[in-house]
């Protein structure tokens, strides 16, 4: 916990750093990746520093661990640390990375802030960079462990197997450990990075849900293609997967990470609510995947969203996997409906008319927008929030607003 004096400097000075975070964590990527251009390779995904989406998201976690530790005094936000160590265990985070951060990320704050910072404001929040990274430090360490990985070593070749186009904008990988060696455990609806060589020679990452059931030696991620808008380009990685790897090449994954998953005995009876939208359906059929895969026989609830059948990755499968359980039933909606799915509602996601289980566990993935739209119906149709799990794709920009 913060000490009495630094509580008292970090709750005066919070409004006015918070103010500044988004010029702060600007100025501090961009000095940080001119002194230490090797950073970029292989660990931070251009898209996002290019977006903004990943300073937006290093200013909120600050924000919001600070704000965490004057609230609830000898406490600390387990979800926020837990969902960055496992985004941090995925692409490899070292110890020695956070004294490099804290670098950077300090002469930022004394840059923008100039004057403001003195020597007690900047001690006080030394003392919470250091509360975070240690926290952050020791569960990453664990991560690692229970992966049976050295910290930032997880990466291994995994052999494409199988090439199977889903929609037109997303592919299925079937893949297996190219070493022979047996494939780390895995959590249904953890996900995996993936590392490539964009053509200009430098390494990017990014994360895909395992989409099938993780209990055996094959895995699989649906990887849907990132199309730009005119204001952001396309997504590379996704561009190249698709276009170039198939049948017989080899792809570097990460061990499985993510703190969203079903963990559950094949006896449990606790109902099962999957929501999701797009893409975001490569957790829900993982889950279900898993469920089939133990026999399960408690109540399962599956509602996605799409722009039409034909958009609907993994549609088929899901439907065959609800049949292999006997309570559970599914509940589509699109935007463009077809006739291969007569019984499907029209338009977006509404829960008015759907009855979510009793007590149930809820998990949610999807784009930013539909996930606040269905957490605010769930949230009124009497669910608790802390049975509401989702997962996001990217850099975590909602953390912040979501601790009801």
């Amino acid at each position: 916990m913060l000490s009495a004096e630094s509580e008292a400097l970090v709750r005066a000075t919070l409004p006015a750093v918070a103010g500044a975070l988004d010029e702060i964590t600007t100025r501090f990527y961009a000095t940080m990746f001119r002194e230490r251009p090797e950073l970029l390779d292989g660990m931070f995904n251009r898209g996002n520093q290019a977006s903004g989406a990943q300073r937006r998201a290093l200013a909120g976690s600050i924000a919001g661990f600070a704000t965490a530790l004057l609230e609830n005094p000898g406490t600390r936000p387990d979800a926020l640390l837990s969902r960055i160590a496992h985004k941090h265990a995925a692409v490899g985070v070292t110890d020695d990375q956070y004294t490099i951060v804290h670098k950077y990320l300090f002469g930022a704050i004394a840059d923008v802030l100039g004057a403001a910072v003195t020597a007690e404001v900047a001690a006080a929040w030394d003392e919470v960079y250091w509360l975070m990274a240690g926290a952050l430090i020791s569960r990453e360490a664990l991560l690692y462990q229970d992966a049976g990985v050295r910290p930032g070593g997880s990466w291994r070749p995994w052999t494409v197997v199988e090439r199977r186009t889903e929609t037109p904008d997303a592919v299925s990988f079937l893949l297996r450990p190219a070493d022979g060696e047996p494939a780390p455990r895995a959590h249904a609806g953890q996900y995996v990075s993936v590392r490539v060589r964009m053509p200009d020679g430098v390494h990017q990452l990014r994360q895909y849900t395992l989409s099938s059931d993780p209990g055996g030696e094959l895995r699989r991620i649906t990887v849907k293609r990132a199309t730009g808008d005119g204001a952001e380009p396309d997504g590379e990685v996704s561009t190249l997967l698709h276009e170039t790897v198939g049948e017989g090449d080899e792809l570097l994954l990460s061990a499985p990470f993510g703190d969203v998953f079903l963990d559950d005995p094949a006896d449990a009876v606790t109902p099962v609510v999957l929501v999701s939208a797009g893409i975001g359906c490569t957790p829900m059929t993982g889950i279900l995947a898993h469920l089939a895969a133990l026999g399960s026989t408690r109540p399962v609830l599956v509602l996605h969203a799409d722009g039409s059948p034909a958009d609907h990755a993994l549609r088929a499968e899901t439907h065959a996997l609800v049949e292999r359980l006997p309570h559970a039933r599914s509940v589509f909606w699109y935007e463009r409906p077809g006739p291969e799915e007569p019984d499907a509602r029209t338009g977006l996601m509404d829960l008015g008319d759907t009855e979510v289980p009793d007590g149930a566990t809820v998990f949610l993935c999807g784009s930013l927008p539909f996930m606040r739209s269905v957490r605010g119906q769930l949230l009124a149709a009497g669910v608790s929030p802390r049975r509401i799990r989702y997962e996001v794709f990217g850099p975590d920009l909602w953390l912040p607003g979501t601790a009801a």
